[in-house]
Parts: structure tokens; C-alpha cells; sequence
């Protein structure tokens, strides 16, 4: 064991794989990860906790594999939940890019 613990780059020396995730996990995520940007893409992990159905709210297909959140400010900070919703990947596009169709959405 002092051997592996040598080896070690946080010298640390780990039962197995899955305790050595989960001290991990918990140093290493959130505002302690290298790679974190301030919180900017949690907005899906928000909508799935605050117990928003997964449906597109413009045409109501509800499968995950195609919906993303759109927020409605377009302010990708504000991730209030009355800022977030559900939308198909078409239909998010629609209302990206064709102001008609985003007004007529919006005033529903």
C-alpha cells in the first residue's frame, strides 16, 4: 500500500474505484471543476428538479431526445424557471428565427 500511495497524484489512497469517484465527485465539480463556466448550462438539470414535464410547449412532442430549454429573455443567466421552457429542436428554431411565429407564441 505505501508503494500505490506514492503514486498518487492527490495521496490519497482509495479502497476501491468507487470511493476514489465520489471523493472526486465531490472536490472536483461545480465551481471546483476546471472546466466550469459560472453555471450558464444547468438550465436543463433546473427544468428536470423543478418538475417541468419534458414536452415541447409549442407543438407538445414530448420526447427528450429532440427537446432543448429555451429562455425566453434570451438572457442564458437568467435561469429563473418562468424564464425556462421546453421546446423541440424545430420548433426552437422557429422561434430563434422568425419573429411572427415568436410573437404569436409568446402572447398564448
Amino acid at each position: 500500500m505505501p508503494k500505490d500511495l506514492s503514486r498518487a497524484k492527490s495521496n490519497k489512497f482509495f479502497c476501491s474505484k468507487k470511493c476514489q469517484t465520489i471523493w472526486r465527485n465531490k472536490l472536483f465539480s461545480g465551481m471546483m471543476h476546471p472546466l466550469w463556466s459560472g453555471g450558464e448550462s444547468t438550465y436543463r438539470k433546473r427544468m428536470k428538479e423543478g418538475g417541468i414535464f419534458e414536452q415541447c410547449k409549442r407543438c407538445k412532442i414530448n420526447d427528450p431526445r429532440v427537446l432543448a430549454v429555451h429562455h425566453v429573455d434570451k438572457n442564458r443567466k437568467n435561469n429563473d424557471l418562468e424564464n425556462l421552457v421546453w421546446l423541440c429542436h424545430n420548433c426552437h428554431f422557429i422561434i430563434h428565427h422568425d419573429k411572427l411565429e415568436e410573437n404569436k407564441f409568446f402572447r398564448r
